[in-house]
């Protein structure tokens, strides 16, 4: 054990941009309840689920869940800065649900979610987008102004994209609680292994970039 130290002292000295590739991802999960993991225990939630499952396949991350319960994509922007610390990697924006659900103009939702991004990308800051679709109650028309949002900013701003952050989950009542619209803890498994190609494709992009 006391060899294994030193071998790696000896090569984080020779080579400091090996011990930079090897440290931990600091990842931030900016979202609302969907991340936050409301009325489940905390570790139920999705970031914390999610690290475990990049755990077990040998990647290390060190995530944080800055998901806050009724935030829309304005209320993630507000907070944006003290969300988002300096040092963190990348970034996985989980936010939209709640401005589709209260039929939010989704000009306001580009306008927000664009701003957050930029910013972000100001900062060097890797940046995955989730992408969400809006509920049919508000028609046709609106479901296509807002659908457009995630992909149309992914190809803007040439960010990895996993389209419905919900899929295999959304309508199925056996996967979600009892008010139909969050993830039990089975559905936040679903979710996570659905999810994890991509945000593996997004931790490798930032690890050759650390090189």
């Amino acid at each position: 054990m006391h060899i294994a130290v030193l071998m790696l002292a000896l090569m984080t000295i020779a080579n400091p941009a090996w011990a930079e590739a090897t440290k931990p991802v600091k990842l931030v999960v900016l979202g609302d309840s969907l991340s936050a993991g409301l009325g489940l225990p905390a570790q139920q939630a999705f970031p914390t689920k999610l690290q475990k499952a990049l755990q077990a396949k040998g990647i290390a991350v060190d995530m944080t869940n800055a998901g806050v319960s009724g935030d829309t994509s304005s209320g993630g922007r507000d907070r944006l800065d003290w969300s988002v610390p300096d040092g963190t990697d990348g970034v996985i924006i989980e936010l939209g649900a709640n401005d589709a659900l209260r039929g939010i103009d989704p000009d306001l939702t580009r306008t927000a979610l664009t701003d957050i991004v930029q910013r972000l990308k100001a900062r060097k800051i890797s940046v995955m987008l989730c992408g969400m679709l809006a509920p049919p109650n508000y028609g046709a028309e609106y479901a296509a102004r807002f659908n457009s949002i995630y992909p149309d900013l992914a190809k803007q701003f040439e960010v990895p994209l996993y389209p419905f952050f919900l899929d295999g989950v959304a309508a199925d009542a056996k996967l979600n609680q009892a008010d139909g619209i969050h993830p039990t803890a089975e559905g936040v498994d679903i979710i996570v292994g659905n999810i994890m190609p991509t945000v593996e494709a997004f931790l490798r992009n930032i690890s050759e970039q650390r090189r």
